[in-house]
């Protein structure tokens, strides 16, 4: 007896096409490739334990463990504590526009400090750069592509007695030199995702863009969640 195709009430159930963002798709790794492929490599790469500090400003914050100790009988009890992680729309100088971000709020009081975002992303010691992660890393590079910086930096140059720089070359995260198209290409791309209202540079996570965190009440407060096992923490 020939089978018959299945009629269209018993597709009903199937799943439909995904409709998600292809960059959403992708891993952490394979995503971080994608956005810095025209891009200076980062001298302390990615982030491996907190990879969503990868996509904001956290300022080498991440999830600390230790014990709450009772005051009657000193039992430990494990925690942990998270960055205090904020959405922040901060404007640009150099881009001439606002620009939301995930941003810690100890970041946050150095940006005040700093005396604005562009101050702090061009922070030229070591600890500063150690600092930007690989999101502060790339927002970094988009502005000084902008000519106000490139002649503030032309300014410092001339003031040390240095000669003017000609015919740099550029290299890749790949480590493959990167034309002048493939830079215009990129920044094209970035200044896209910042006028559209997903965020795309510096946008959500992938593994907690879907995560709706709990309303806080009475029951809830300060309550204590086990540290995962089969781990190494520190």
């Amino acid at each position: 007896m020939p089978l018959l195709p299945p009629s269209p009430a018993t597709l009903s159930h199937l799943r439909t096409f995904a409709t998600s963002s292809t960059l959403f798709a992708k891993s952490t790794k394979q995503r971080l490739a994608f956005e810095h492929s025209a891009i200076p490599p980062y001298p302390y790469g990615p982030s491996q334990w907190y990879k969503q500090s990868n996509f904001g400003l956290y300022g080498t914050q991440k999830i600390r463990f230790g014990n709450k100790v009772s005051e009657k009988n000193e039992i430990k009890t494990r925690r942990h504590w998270r960055p205090n992680v904020q959405r922040k729309t901060l404007y640009s100088e150099a881009l001439g526009r606002k620009i939301r971000l995930r941003i810690t709020t100890r970041v946050l009081r150095t940006v005040d400090k700093c005396g604005g975002l562009d101050n702090y992303l061009l922070g030229d010691k070591a600890q500063r750069i150690k600092e930007l992660g690989m999101g502060g890393w790339k927002l970094r590079w988009r502005i000084m592509q902008t000519e106000a910086v490139k002649e503030r930096f032309r300014k410092e140059r001339l003031a040390l007695g240095l000669p003017p720089m000609d015919g740099e070359v550029l290299l890749g995260s790949d480590g493959q030199v990167v034309t002048a198209d493939m830079v215009a290409e990129e920044v094209k791309k970035f200044d896209k995702g910042l006028d559209s209202e997903t965020e795309t540079e510096l946008g959500e996570d992938i593994e907690t863009s879907s995560i709706e965190e709990e309303p806080l009440t009475k029951e809830n407060f300060m309550t204590e969640e086990p540290a995962p096992r089969g781990k190494i923490l520190f």
